[in-house]
């Protein structure tokens, strides 16, 4: 509480009047509007992102820049500002820009927890350029430090993640070995609970199954679909379920049976640009090109920054004959 509310606060007390408690606002009501008008680059970090939902990437990236200006260095502000125009430049096809304001939002990070959520996404940014080594050298080491640190569950989410950005960028090897790192360290999590153990075989087997499809075994990808839908049939995650459909439409799709992966990936999640986008392929390579450009554009729709819309935003831009 400042000064200029104490005084009044304590004359009132020695005076005993009993009127202070109701003529006298909270302090916290007070004390918001002077916070707010104290702290501007988090206004406009809030006006980027209301201008990033819209899709007007452009005036989003304004706020963003500006918000990173007028922040402090050193703070979660000034890194969550520069992290915020990083992901607006990659969205733009920006890509070098981008990874320079990554940088100064690991840079700026006053804490690990945001260090590595900004390193998180400087990896992510090479991922929209389908590069896995420039990927693993920064989701690498965010994945040693978690293991060394004994967060298992963290580097298996990290190493998969990174497998995934491997795999996409066509880096077969390298996706498996990141997968099978990611699946070791989760079966590490102390007093691992028998469904997070089901996750794990359920993520194993669906990865090795996309892995075997890529290199056109077909008999070896069915094998590993059987048992990931073994492993999902036990009940323990059935939030995983809707992964499921998309296993199987990948599968057919690399494997070139594209009527099962129309009707596969038609039942998987429609909001994902992922499997939107490979829908669109499985439209096109049956000549159905008007169909696959209406899906390619709602790809563009999403603003994610993450491996599904990493590999499909930068291939829909394509497929439009987009800059």
């Amino acid at each position: 509480m400042n000064r200029q509310l104490i005084a009044p606060l304590l004359a009132a007390v020695c005076l005993a009047v009993a009127t202070t408690a109701t003529a006298q606002p909270p302090a916290s009501s007070q004390q918001q509007p002077a916070a707010a008008a104290a702290d501007p680059a988090a206004t406009l970090i809030k006006q980027g992102q209301q201008l990033l939902r819209e899709g007007r990437h452009d005036g989003a990236l304004e706020a963003f820049v500006a918000a990173a200006d007028k922040a402090p260095a050193k703070t979660a502000v000034r890194s969550t500002a520069e992290m915020q125009a990083g992901v607006v430049l990659d969205l733009l096809g920006r890509y070098a820009e981008a990874r320079k304001r990554f940088a100064q939002a690991i840079d700026a990070a006053p804490s690990n927890t945001e260090k590595d959520r900004a390193t998180r996404a400087m990896a992510m940014s090479y991922a929209f350029e389908r590069n896995c080594d420039g990927a693993a050298g920064y989701a690498g080491p965010l994945y040693e430090r978690n293991l060394a640190s004994g967060a298992f569950f963290d580097a298996g989410e990290v190493a998969n993640e990174l497998a995934r950005v491997c795999l996409e960028s066509n880096s077969l090897d390298q996706a498996a070995i990141w997968y099978k790192r990611g699946y070791d360290a989760g079966l590490k999590e102390l007093d691992l609970k028998p469904a997070r153990r089901d996750l794990w075989e359920f993520r194993w087997e669906h990865a090795q199954a996309r892995l075997a499809a890529r290199r056109g075994q077909a008999g070896e990808a069915r094998r590993h679909v059987e048992a990931a839908k073994a492993a999902l049939d036990k009940g323990t995650n059935p939030e995983q379920a809707p992964f499921f459909p998309y296993l199987v439409g990948y599968v057919a799709f690399y494997t070139g049976d594209l009527v099962t992966a129309t009707a596969e990936l038609q039942k998987a999640n429609q909001n994902d640009p992922f499997i939107i986008c490979l829908l669109a392929q499985a439209y096109e390579k049956q000549g159905d090109k008007a169909r696959a450009d209406e899906l390619y554009r709602k790809v563009l729709t999403s603003n994610a920054h993450n491996p599904t819309n990493a590999y499909a935003r930068p291939l829909a831009k394509q497929k439009l004959g987009m800059k």
